[in-house]
């Protein structure tokens, strides 16, 4: 019903205003006797083969919702009835940031695909505290964090400290988001020597907490397998749990979607069907080439049952969807995790 009906009438409006229209929805309909329960029993999948030990903590399945879609930590709460087992919330900066000028979210439903300059767009990390302190779902939360666009790359360190530090007791694990192609110079911080800095940096600060928590490094679709390597190698010093693979990308190579119309949306990041052969690759390159304990979070262009299990099979010990959320509807994580439970046998049996 959600791809026939709903989704062709959502696509007729504004991809940015359809975003909060729908979990306005959600959270109403949530407020009704009985909605959770029905809620999550119609999206929750419960099975012994899709636990999931990571990063010493325990995921009931392998299925995230990727950073951007709650960029706040506002809809925890609801997005916790959807079946996912972890939430990434962010990117969080610490001032809050209007992000791009709108429009900056467009659709590419040929593709199945989408491109944002959101620009870090969000409230600022008080706000996100305030919200997750709040929350009720006991759900595993991440927090993406990153700095803000008025901040040079020289000063960036103290704002993913500032981050870092405020919302340490808030979430469960640290992604660093140095990979996003929508805040001007950005991916500089992916190079070698600034890389190295900040994320020594992060763990000196992680360090002087009594359990430090996992920090991951969420990386670019664009590198190159020497990029990836000198990536590889500083995650290693610096002690890192893992990486997140793979933020949206740059390139416009094989769309459906003609040439015209993607020259009128202009710059920002893909993601969605597209992407996924890139990150698969980028997931099996990764796991073939580290140390085998290194944690990967798969993401791009996961939109079914089968897609989500190409990239466990690439590497990833954990998934996340978003772009996939929109064009296949909030049964996603179910259809992924029925299937996981079936094909991993006593693979996640712990």
């Amino acid at each position: 019903m959600y791809r026939q009906l709903i989704r062709p009438l959502l696509f007729q409006f504004d991809a940015e205003k359809v975003h909060y229209f729908v979990m306005f929805c959600l959270k109403m309909w949530l407020k009704l006797p009985f909605a959770k329960n029905v809620t999550r029993n119609l999206h929750q999948v419960k099975h012994p083969n899709l636990v999931r030990k990571v990063m010493g903590l325990t995921f009931e399945n392998p299925v995230g919702l990727a950073a951007g879609f709650d960029k706040n930590a506002q809809w925890i709460d609801e997005l916790a009835c959807l079946g996912f087992s972890f939430i990434e919330v962010g990117t969080l900066t610490p001032k809050p940031q209007e992000g791009n000028p709108k429009p900056r979210l467009f659709r590419l439903p040929k593709d199945e695909a989408i491109i944002n300059r959101m620009g870090f767009n969000n409230l600022g990390i008080e706000q996100a505290i305030q919200n997750l302190r709040k929350r009720k779902a006991k759900i595993i939360i991440g927090g993406n964090i990153g700095k803000n666009k008025n901040t040079s790359n020289e000063e960036a360190i103290q704002d993913y400290l500032y981050c870092f530090e405020r919302l340490f007791n808030w979430v469960d694990y640290f992604v660093v988001n140095v990979s996003s192609p929508n805040t001007p110079h950005l991916r500089a911080l992916q190079e070698r020597e600034p890389l190295q800095q900040l994320l020594q940096a992060l763990q000196n600060k992680n360090q002087t907490f009594p359990n430090p928590k996992p920090i991951l490094l969420k990386i670019a679709p664009d590198l190159t397998f020497e990029q990836i390597d000198e990536i590889l190698e500083i995650v290693a010093q610096k002690k890192l749990t893992g990486v997140v693979a793979t933020n949206t990308t740059t390139s416009r190579e094989n769309l459906i979607t003609s040439a015209q119309r993607i020259r009128e949306i202009g710059a920002g990041g893909l993601s969605g069907k597209p992407l996924n052969q890139k990150s698969t690759e980028i997931i099996a390159y990764i796991r073939k080439k580290a140390n085998k304990d290194l944690v990967i979070i798969g993401v791009g262009g996961i939109d079914s049952a089968q897609t989500a299990w190409q990239k466990i099979e690439a590497g990833a010990d954990l998934v996340q969807i978003y772009t996939g959320l929109i064009y296949q509807g909030s049964l996603l994580p179910k259809k992924i995790n029925q299937f996981l439970a079936k094909k991993m046998k006593d693979a996640f049996c712990y």
